[in-house]
C-alpha cells in the first residue's frame, strides 16, 4: 500500500482550520490497517487530542426500520439552525464475506449534508461488535478538533451486543417504533437500561395515538427499573419535526447538568481507561498473530483444534506460552 498523500502537519492543520476534505482523509487515515498508516495516524490523534472533547457526543440506536437515519438529520437540521455545528458518524454493518458495505447514510441525509455547518461520514463496521465502527472514539475527536460541538454517532442497530456505542458517548438515545404489536418486544431490558432518553419515532398521520400510547407503555416499563435518574419518553417525527424540540431541549438539559456536577466529566475520565484497555488489547492480539514463532505453529495449530486432535485450552495455553517465552 502506497504512504499516506499527506504529511503530519497538512493533516492537523487542516482539521483544525475546519475542513472537511481534510476532516475526511484523516478519518480514512485513522481507518486503515496499513503499518505506516497507524504510526502516521497516532501522530495526528496527539495533535488533534488538546483540541478535541468540547462536544455534546450522542449515540443513537434503534430497532430495524425506526427511522434513525431520517431521525438524526432531522435533528442535525434543527441544531445547525440553532447555531450548532454537527458532525453524523454512521455506521453501515459490512458483510462477513467481503467486508464491504452499503454505505448509504450520506444518501440518506442529503439535505444535511449540504450544509456547510455539517459534516457526515458514513464507516463500515468491519465485524466490530457493538454497533460501532472500529475507529468511532478517533473519529469524534477529529470532529471535535474541527469544531464540531455536538457529535451524533449513529449505530447499525439494536442487536445482542448494542452497549460499545454507551462506553464512549454522553448519551444514548433509544428510537422505538408504535404500532408493531407487543410495544415492549423485540427489544431487550438490558438496552433500555442504558437509555438516557427514549424516543417514539414516526408520530405523525394515523400513527399519533399509537405512538402515545407507546410512550405511556416505555414510561410505565422504565419505572419497574431501577436507575440512578429519570429518563425521558417523547413521541417524535421527522416527517413535520413535531418533537425534536422537545428532545433537543430534554438532552441539552441533561448535558448541562452533567457538566455543572462534575458527572460529565468523571465519566468521560472512565471512558478515557476504557479506551486505554481496548487498544492495548487490539495491540497484544495483532502482536500475538504475527509473532514468528506463533504465525509458524498457528496453520498446524487451528488445525489440530479442528480435527479433535487438540483441545482448544491446551492449544491456546501452547500458543500464550510460547509467545511469551518469545518476548522474554
Amino acid at each position: 500500500m502506497p504512504p499516506f498523500p499527506h504529511h503530519l502537519d497538512h493533516l492537523i492543520q487542516g482539521v483544525l482550520a475546519g475542513n472537511r476534505r481534510v476532516l475526511a482523509r484523516t478519518i480514512t487515515l485513522f481507518e486503515s490497517r496499513n503499518p505506516d498508516h497507524l504510526r502516521l495516524a497516532a501522530e495526528v490523534l496527539q495533535g488533534l487530542a488538546p483540541h478535541g472533547g468540547n462536544a455534546l457526543r450522542l449515540g443513537i440506536t434503534g430497532v430495524p426500520g425506526v427511522g434513525k437515519s431520517t431521525l438524526i438529520e432531522g435533528l442535525g437540521l434543527h441544531l445547525v439552525d440553532r447555531g450548532h455545528r454537527v458532525a453524523v458518524l454512521a455506521v453501515d454493518p459490512s458483510s462477513r464475506l467481503s467486508r464491504g458495505s452499503i454505505m448509504g447514510d450520506k444518501t440518506r441525509m442529503e439535505e444535511l449534508s449540504r450544509r456547510t455547518e455539517a459534516f457526515v461520514r458514513p464507516s463500515p463496521s468491519g465485524g466490530t461488535l457493538g454497533g460501532v465502527a472500529a475507529r468511532t472514539r478517533e473519529a469524534m475527536v477529529a470532529c471535535e478538533a474541527a469544531g464540531f460541538d455536538v457529535i451524533l454517532v449513529e449505530t447499525v442497530g439494536v442487536g445482542q451486543s448494542e452497549t460499545a456505542v454507551k462506553g464512549m458517548v454522553d448519551f444514548f438515545l433509544l428510537l422505538m417504533l408504535a404500532g408493531a404489536g407487543d410495544e415492549l418486544q423485540g427489544i431487550k431490558r438490558g438496552i433500555m437500561e442504558l437509555a438516557d432518553v427514549v424516543a417514539i419515532t414516526k408520530a405523525d398521520g394515523e400513527n399519533r395515538e399509537p405512538a402515545e400510547r407507546a410512550r405511556k407503555a416505555y414510561e410505565n416499563a422504565l419505572g419497574l427499573f431501577r436507575l440512578d435518574r429519570h429518563v425521558p419518553v417523547v413521541t417524535t417525527s421527522a416527517l413535520d419535526g413535531e418533537g425534536l424540540e422537545y428532545l433537543l431541549g430534554s438532552l441539552f438539559e441533561l448535558y448541562d447538568a452533567d457538566r455543572a456536577s462534575g458527572t460529565l466529566f468523571e465519566r468521560r475520565k472512565k471512558q478515557q481507561v476504557a479506551w486505554f484497555w481496548e487498544l492495548v488489547e487490539e495491540g497484544l492480539m495483532d502482536r500475538f498473530r504475527h509473532a514468528p514463532m506463533v504465525a509458524s505453529l498457528m496453520e498446524e495449530t487451528v488445525a489440530g483444534v479442528e480435527k479433535g486432535d487438540l483441545f482448544p485450552g491446551h492449544a491456546a495455553r501452547n500458543l500464550l506460552d510460547r509467545f511469551a517465552g518469545q518476548k522474554r
